[in-house]
This record gives C-alpha cells, structure tokens and sequence, in this order.
C-alpha cells in the first residue's frame, strides 16, 4: 500500500467498505459517502481497467466510456505498475 495516503482515516474508510454486505447497501453508502459525479468517476476507471486487461483499444475505451486518454493512460500505467489492486479484483469476481 501507498504510504502517500495510509493513515488512520483512510484505514477506517477502507474498514466501512469492507463491512458492506449487499449491492444496496453499497449504493446507499456511496451515496452518501461521494457526490454523484465522483462515483461515476471512479466507475469509469474500474471498467477502464477491465477493458484495457481484456485488450480493448484507446479508441474503443473512449467510445464505450467517455473516459478521456488521459485517464486511460493513468489506469494503464496502474495496471502495468501498480499495487495489482485491479487485478485482485477482477480475479475474485471471476469466481
């Protein structure tokens, strides 16, 4: 984990989210929690991710999700040198 941001309050956001047991308890959570405009934002980038480690193209990504090439290449390099959260993710929800 990055040093940059582990603290105690992030460490207490990360144990909320894990004790979230249903899709709407998520909602409501998030919901509360983030305003519209940041959850879409971090929507985007996780289907990004998976686009981009099912071997879509840029211009494919920007079409299906409005994301910009900008954000397409921060998640890229996420993917590349990143902690491998996505990945974690995308293996789990394979199951």
């Amino acid at each position: 984990m990055s040093a940059k941001f582990k603290d105690a309050n992030v460490d207490f956001l990360f144990e909320a989210i894990l004790n979230l047991e249903t899709m709407e308890e998520c909602y409501d959570f998030f919901e509360d929690l983030c305003t519209v405009t940041e959850i879409k934002s971090i929507s985007q980038r996780i289907v990004v991710a998976k686009m981009l480690r099912d071997k879509k193209v840029y211009n494919e990504i920007v079409s299906e999700t409005g994301a910009s090439t900008a954000t397409i290449s921060r998640v890229n390099r996420s993917l590349q040198y990143g902690c491998n959260g996505y990945e974690v993710v995308f293996k789990r929800m394979e199951k």
